[in-house]
């Protein structure tokens, strides 16, 4: 036996599992969600990032060091 459900009956069943979550597990629900939008957050910078020039690890030690 298989089991088809339609693409409303999904985003129906979607929407429900996501306000139960939301109700019953508020705290957990928001933990996912704040980590979720640093990771994004997180890859935008590496992407902005990639842009620039690099430098090297001499130059960079050396302002870590002081010597530049």
């Amino acid at each position: 036996m298989e089991l088809t459900i339609s693409k409303k009956q999904t985003k129906e069943l979607l929407k429900e599992v996501l306000i139960e979550l939301v109700e019953e597990k508020r705290e957990l629900f928001f933990e996912v969600m704040l980590e979720a939008i640093e990771e994004i957050g997180l890859a935008n910078a590496i992407r902005e990032g990639r842009q620039g020039e690099f430098v090297s690890e001499d130059q960079v030690l050396a302002i870590l060091r002081g010597q530049a």
